[in-house]
């Protein structure tokens, strides 16, 4: 999908900047060279005196720092503390108890439901029906709050126009060639809160995917693809609805050297295999 635009594809809008720190070497100075006529210089040995009166101090230091410590008051985290397990675990919450044609209705008024809403979302802003032009306005009424669906709907027409159509080799319908297969489906990775509110909340979708075109002859071959999906999300007609969304490049692992399927064996599974709806 689009590179260029931040409503929908594969991969769009601008990449991560790159994570990462300065290393250190720690370089250790040679021990004096010895007399290879004589014996080495030994370090004089301090009198007893002396270690006893520094011993003392270092103990009675000790001392005050222990009784100063209070077992009740929290450290504080470092910027390297990894999450606590429960952002990541799943909940174990039923996501949603309906519907709406394809997409899912009825997320729990809360994190937990925001979160699920986002991730269900996502696949359906970058699946292969929202370039379909009359499946992409039904999505967008289902998904968006109602004072931005008009808005959402010419930016999406724009977006996926007769150029972006053309080059993924799809007519004016968004339908692949006679003998080819349009491929887009989502994989959500995991979500996490931004900020969260009972009337507003955003989050990110980190997300995997397949995208392209498979088939005999495809000039856009099906081709693996990593992004994050940031969606603000606003408490509507007893729902989580959308009110924006954009797209990053990444978060994505190194890729193995697994062989590759055919075209054949790629348009195969999309067919075959169902998607999901995703909890939190």
């Amino acid at each position: 999908m689009s590179n260029d635009d931040q409503y929908g594809g594969g991969a769009g809008g601008s990449g991560y900047g790159e994570i990462g720190g300065t290393g250190q070497t720690r370089t250790r100075l040679p021990d004096s060279p010895s007399d290879q006529y004589g014996p080495p210089r030994r370090t004089p040995r301090a009198s007893r005196g002396l270690v006893t009166v520094v011993g003392v101090v270092v103990l009675l230091i000790a001392a005050i720092a222990f009784a100063n410590q209070s077992g009740d008051s929290p450290s504080t985290p470092t910027p390297n503390t990894p999450p606590p397990p429960a952002s990541t675990a799943a909940t174990g919450t039923r996501p949603v108890d309906g519907k709406n044609g394809a997409i899912p209705k009825g997320f729990a008024h809360d994190e937990q439901g925001a979160q699920s809403a986002a991730a269900n979302y996502a696949v359906s802003l970058v699946s292969a029906d929202i370039l379909k032009p009359q499946m992409r306005r039904q999505i967008v009424r289902q998904v968006f709050v109602a004072d931005k669906v008009s808005e959402l709907e010419t930016r999406l027409d724009q977006a996926y126009g007769k150029a972006f159509l053309d080059q993924a080799g799809l007519d004016a319908n968004g339908n692949a060639a006679q003998g080819l297969t349009y491929i887009s489906r989502t994989v959500p990775v995991g979500s996490k809160t931004i900020k969260y509110s009972d009337s507003t909340t955003t989050i990110d979708v980190w997300c995997t995917g397949a995208f392209g075109t498979a088939g005999v002859g495809s000039t856009n071959p099906v081709s693996n693809d990593w992004f994050t999906m940031t969606l603000t999300l606003r408490w509507a007609e007893n729902d989580w609805k959308v009110e924006n969304f954009a797209q990053k490049d990444g978060p994505a692992p190194v890729h193995t050297d697994r062989t590759a399927s055919t075209a054949e064996e790629i348009a195969k599974a999309a067919t075959e295999f169902g998607g999901f709806t995703y909890a939190r």
